[in-house]
């Protein structure tokens, strides 16, 4: 969190207000103050005397910078629009850029479906993975959080939040909090994932330290995504699958898209109604909306034309005519 004397333009009372709306509505809200924090620098540089937020200051700002990202520069702008209506709100002038003017595409990315062969060359390797002396329950860690990635859709950064109480053994589930959305929900794991969490909880022998992630860093605290990443491009190697780089994938977050398109490619098979049960789907992901699910029925249809003739027939009117797919 950003402390309220680190902001020091004219603005800073209004950016301290509107960061404490977001957080009292439940938002974390750090990527956006950090944000906020270089934003206020550059208003203090300008030496700007009034509470205003001209159209010329926004744009200025917002403009699109040397190799940016259209996402990146998306994200600033939507931050000053949201800053914006809150100046709006509580009776300062201030330019709200218009939606129409930075829409995009937020299913831009192509996931990477890892097939069932694929799949076992990964959790072959990870099972085989050497000991550390320096991370000692690092070749325990890394087989089961692949696993419960694969097994439950989970976020990369949704699992390695997970403490010893959000982990039920006894009924087999997940509680997972601190979402993306704001989304926090109880996930149902399958028999076999909650008997490896058992052998896992065993041997590395969780709750005799004071640490209370479920999946301990040997520095404290939990493994970080970056740390898991790099572990992750390792084990792809080490299976023979090409890895494209610079985002491109296969990306860790595929195995969450993985088992989307697995678990639609079963119901398909299995005869079950799609229109009750996409539901059910959006809310085990943690989705905002049904549409994020809706685009893996695309996916899923695309991947195994075998199956898209069921897939059209029993939902076709709600698969959206598109080419492109959910990142997130």
């Amino acid at each position: 969190m950003i402390k309220a004397h680190q902001f020091k333009s004219v603005l800073s009372p209004l950016i301290e207000g509107f960061i404490a709306e977001k957080q009292a509505v439940g938002y974390e809200f750090r990527k956006g103050s950090k944000l906020l924090k270089i934003f206020d620098s550059y208003i203090h540089s300008q030496r700007l005397t009034e509470k205003v937020l001209s159209k010329q200051l926004v744009m200025d700002w917002t403009a699109r910078r040397p190799n940016e990202t259209i996402a990146t520069q998306c994200g600033r702008i939507s931050l000053l629009r949201g800053l914006a209506e809150y100046m709006n709100r509580v009776g300062y002038s201030a330019y709200v850029y218009p939606r129409a003017m930075s829409n995009i595409n937020r299913y831009s990315y192509i996931p990477y479906i890892f097939s069932n062969t694929e799949l076992k060359r990964i959790f072959d390797v990870c099972d085989q993975y050497p000991v550390s002396r320096y991370a000692p329950n690092r070749h325990l860690i890394l087989p089961l959080l692949l696993r419960m990635l694969y097994g439950s859709g989970l976020r990369i950064s949704e699992a390695v939040k997970l403490t010893l109480q959000d982990v039920d053994l006894n009924n087999g589930s997940l509680y997972i909090r601190d979402t993306k959305f704001n989304k926090e929900r109880i996930l149902p794991i399958s028999d076999s994932l909650n008997e490896r969490c058992q052998e896992y909880c065993k041997s590395v022998e969780l709750g005799k330290s004071e640490n209370p992630y479920f999946f301990p860093s040997p520095y404290g605290g939990h493994y970080s995504e970056a740390t898991l990443y790099k572990l992750f491009r390792h084990v792809l190697w080490k299976a023979g699958i090409s890895h494209l780089g610079r985002g491109k994938g296969p990306r860790i977050h595929d195995f969450r898209h993985t088992f989307a398109v697995h678990c639609l490619k079963k119901w398909v098979l299995d005869g079950k109604d799609l229109n009750n049960s996409l539901p059910y789907l959006s809310v085990y992901l943690g989705h905002e909306d049904i549409r994020g699910s809706q685009r893996y029925l695309r996916l899923t249809a695309d991947l195994y034309p075998e199956i898209t003739s069921k897939v059209e027939k029993s939902c076709s009117y709600i698969i959206p005519e598109v080419k492109t797919y959910e990142a997130d």
